[in-house]
């Protein structure tokens, strides 16, 4: 077995580059290839939509890959690994699109095969990072190491988005290769060079920790700790609410308010405003009260989710008043909220899964793992749930208003949940000799 000190963060912020990496592909396939497919080949937009949807299911695999990084008790291997996945995927959808353009019906089943390996290759990256974050990251800075890690994301995500726009026009298929490639190529360069050397174990006798156990049996023995299975609840729940507006913000903008659709794309950049600006609070201010017990990373995450219900709540009456209501401050103050949430929350996963099995075996992974399937189902599931609740309340309640304000209230009622969760069951957690509340 190994041990090493924990990481500076110099490291800190070259894992917060891999996760930038990550970022930037997926950018590729979520956003890129989606207007295209639907704009430029004139595909119906069910089809994109279907396949994100699909690698948000492949990502159900999740526990597997952590346990395999707890088995190896290595994670350099299983990012790398996870990383070539994700830019092979990201490249065998563009190949997938050229069939399909050209009048071949197995495009369609590569496109599959394709965001298969997108959703398997975050999956198998995404939660190993996590989890060597968890391993290495001294407690006081977990906050704030969640924060740099996220933030770097967005930032790989807008980059990418920036460059990947600016190259691709004027549009042709071969300039979509071309761009495809070499921001996939670039990515896994950069997370290469940003993990490797990172994981420097020190030896230890292999007897100093017990074997890591079978899957299931690790799965059982998680499953068993009841602050793991009511964290994974909490998980689940506050990440639906999180992600029950992203399909309807914009539309609902549109509809209710009567902006145009550039205004209505600026609502997106200013609730993400709002979101880096919450995460940068969350992470500064987790860490300088990281020594506070109880008042720790379990305040921010019941200051996040009750801030965030308020500001659905602020939407469920915009939806009545209409014009005149300062919507653009509600999006903004819903995105902050939410990102301090979202800060608050890793860190409390990096805390918990940095706890470890009671037997005292490798667990980081496996606990990253079922956690980040439960967010990969609540994400998934929130934005068709947004979306379609809208519709059929519309329909059935004959009110457009009406049925915003449902979604946008359960939205509320969700997040208060959680928050209430976090208060009345909030696991303790040990790690590095400094308590942590969650």
């Amino acid at each position: 077995m190994t041990a090493a000190a924990p990481l500076r963060w110099v490291g800190i912020v070259r894992l917060g580059l891999v996760q930038s990496a990550i970022g930037a592909i997926v950018m590729l396939a979520t956003s890129l290839l989606n207007r295209v497919m639907v704009v430029e080949y004139a595909l119906p937009a069910a089809f994109p939509a279907g396949l994100v949807a699909w690698h948000y299911a492949v990502q159900l695999s999740r526990p597997i890959w952590g346990h395999g990084s707890d088995r190896g008790r290595r994670r350099t291997p299983w990012i790398l690994g996870g990383m070539a996945l994700l830019a092979g995927g990201a490249m065998v959808a563009v190949w997938a699109l050229g069939v399909i353009a050209g009048g071949g019906r197995w495009g369609y089943a590569l496109a599959v095969l394709a965001f298969a390996m997108i959703g398997a290759g975050v999956g198998a990256a995404g939660t190993s990072l996590l989890a060597l974050l968890a391993t290495r990251v001294a407690p006081e800075r977990r906050a704030a190491a969640a924060s740099v890690t996220w933030i770097m994301m967005v930032a790989g995500i807008a980059v990418s988005a920036a460059v990947a726009g600016t190259l691709v026009d004027p549009f042709s298929y071969l300039r979509l290769c071309a761009v495809v490639s070499g921001v996939a190529g670039a990515a896994f360069l950069v997370a290469t060079a940003a993990v490797w050397g990172l994981e420097r174990p020190v030896p230890m006798p292999d007897e100093a920790l017990p074997p890591p156990p079978a899957f299931r049996a690790a799965l059982r023995a998680m499953w068993a700790d009841s602050d793991a299975r009511r964290f994974t609840i909490f998980v689940f729940l506050s990440m639906l609410a999180y992600a029950m507006q992203d399909l309807i913000l914009e539309p609902f903008t549109g509809l209710r308010f009567g902006l145009t659709p550039g205004q209505s794309t600026q609502v997106s950049s200013i609730q993400h405003g709002g979101v880096l600006l919450g995460m940068i609070l969350a992470g500064v201010g987790g860490s300088v009260f990281a020594g506070h017990g109880a008042s720790g990373l379990r305040r921010w995450i019941v200051a996040g989710c009750i801030g965030s219900a308020l500001a659905l709540c602020g939407l469920a009456l915009a939806a009545r008043v209409g014009p005149g209501w300062p919507i653009l401050a509600n999006v903004f103050a819903l995105g902050f909220a939410n990102g301090i949430f979202a800060v608050a929350a890793i860190g409390a996963m990096m805390a918990l899964a940095g706890a470890g099995a009671a037997d005292g075996s490798p667990s980081e992974g496996i606990r990253m793992g079922v956690w980040g399937a439960a967010q990969a189902i609540a994400f998934g599931l929130g934005g068709l749930t947004g979306a379609v609740a809208v519709d059929a309340g519309r329909a059935l309640i004959g009110s457009m208003p009406e049925a915003f304000t449902l979604v946008f209230g359960t939205e509320a009622m969700l997040f208060l949940v959680a928050a209430a969760m976090s208060l009345r069951g909030a696991p303790r957690v040990v790690g590095l000799g400094r308590e942590v509340m969650l």
